[in-house]
């Protein structure tokens, strides 16, 4: 393994943010207990934020091709992905749990017990994945059916649906393994990781959805292969980087033991972690059937204005993922101060990037719809979606980086509640509201979502202050 390096020398001018560019990119060893917070969250932030670049340029390119293939096509995707995010939910909490453990560790030099704990969050996601893939490849035409979809909707989605959630495995790998690598302090692998696996499914996608060169036209069916070639392919770089070893861990030899008892302390903390997520990702299937009500037109107008919110929420995600590391490994330097700091750090670039991609969505909404459908029903109701949920946009980039900060500590426990209170509480009882009982349409949907992120950041900014969160145990 690589041993950490110390802080480099202040420089200034453009050759220091050049030399701090090519450490992030290449992966240089930083000890980030020590030396400038702001230095520390840039190489953290850069590999972070070009890694979920890329999953949200994925997401664009995938419903680009897609919508060549009409409305219902469109539709299928977006009643998928409103499922497949439940596994994302799964995924994203035993990350958390993975990373918030890792990461304080390798804040107590105690590498050998980070590798462990990256072990069993792997044996946990393997076996997590293959029982709810079995589950979703025999019921995913029930699972349209309760989606509301209609049915040519539901017979262009079924095999779609089959092969992205029967293979979910590789989903789940895809997140555990990337969370090894942050909460190591390596984001640069987890960055090439998503390179790869993207980098291989864009090219893959139009090919076999409209069967270019030697490859089969196999329409909808074809993106969802491409999916799983490409994923699979980055699961397969990121076991060989984890035995080769990284800066901090090497999974080899006998980490690789079952260890029932530190697996159970990672599904504990998990458990919040997915309870967090799988409270806002029902909250979006729901609203998804919510909009089925309004038609194909409305549905796919809304699914493309998502992937568009997506594109920019995704690197902001990335943003957050630092506070996060910065947090576990600073809590197990016991530098709590230093934790807080990076934190509000990270809460202000995270807001500057948000304040410009709300400038992007207004000045260039209807023309981002554009690119996707020529449908004027799906255009107008994109448009107004990205227009409204916008509002609250630069809160709910605050309300990641809290987040996320009390997951970085292991404290998983409060953003779940914060999640409930937002989600369950008041974003779905409003768009039902809003949308029928008051008859504003979709329109209701959108501002039910714009108002639940404004309180999930004023909640999360009073939980932060109180401190809880620093004391946290894991």
């Amino acid at each position: 393994m690589r041993q950490a390096v110390e802080p480099t020398p202040k420089s200034s001018g453009v050759f220091s943010w050049w030399r701090v560019l090519c450490d992030a990119l290449s992966g240089k060893a930083y000890d980030y207990t020590q030396g400038s917070l702001t230095r520390a969250v840039i190489l953290l932030a850069i590999p972070m934020v070009l890694e979920t670049s890329m999953e949200s340029l994925f997401a664009i390119c995938d419903i680009f091709w897609v919508s060549k293939l009409g409305e219902q096509a469109m539709a299928a995707v977006g009643l998928t992905e409103s499922v497949t995010t439940l596994y994302y939910a799964i995924a994203i909490g035993l990350s958390l749990a993975a990373t918030a453990m890792i990461a304080r560790r390798v804040g107590e030099k105690n590498q050998a017990q980070a590798a462990e704990a990256g072990v069993q969050a792997i044996y946990i996601g393997v076996l997590l994945g293959v029982l709810t893939g079995v589950v979703c490849w025999f019921g995913a035409p029930k699972i349209l059916a309760i989606m509301g979809a209609s049915q040519e909707v539901w017979e262009m989605g079924t095999p779609y649906m089959r092969i992205v959630l029967g293979c979910n495995v590789v989903i789940l790998m895809l997140f555990l393994n990337n969370a090894i690598f942050r909460g190591a302090g390596d984001p640069a692998i987890a960055m090439r990781a998503l390179w790869i696996g993207n980098g291989i499914n864009l090219v893959l996608d139009p090919c076999l959805i409209f069967g270019w060169g030697p490859f089969p036209e196999l329409g909808l069916t074809g993106a969802a292969i491409a999916t799983v070639i490409g994923r699979g392919c980055a699961v397969l770089y990121q076991f060989r980087e984890l035995r080769r070893g990284t800066s901090q861990i090497r999974l080899t030899g006998a980490v690789w033991r079952w260890r029932p008892a530190l697996m159970l302390r990672l599904v504990r903390v998990a458990i919040g972690g997915m309870g967090q997520l799988l409270i806002a990702t029902t909250s979006w299937v729901a609203l998804m059937r919510i909009m089925a009500i309004f038609g194909d037109a409305a549905l796919a107008g809304y699914t493309i204005a998502i992937r568009i919110v997506i594109f920019t929420i995704l690197p902001s995600w990335g943003l957050a993922n630092a506070a996060s590391t910065l947090v576990g490994q600073s809590l197990g330097a016991k530098l709590p101060d230093r934790a807080k700091h990076a934190v509000l750090l990270t809460g202000v670039y995270n807001m500057t990037f948000l304040v410009a991609a709300v400038m992007v969505y207004w000045i260039f909404g209807e023309q981002l719809m554009m690119m996707f459908t020529q449908d004027s029903t799906s255009i107008e109701i994109g448009k107004r979606c990205l227009h409204i949920i916008s509002y609250g946009y630069v809160l709910y980039g605050w309300a990641m980086v809290l987040t996320q900060a009390f997951n970085g500590a292991g404290d998983t426990a409060t953003p779940t509640l914060l999640n409930f209170l937002a989600c369950y509480c008041v974003q779905l009882p409003l768009a039902w509201i809003l949308s029928q009982t008051l008859r504003m349409g979709p329109d209701g949907v959108f501002w039910a979502v714009m108002v639940s992120d404004a309180l999930l950041m004023v909640l999360a900014w009073v939980a932060f202050y109180r401190g809880a969160w620093m004391g946290r145990d894991i």
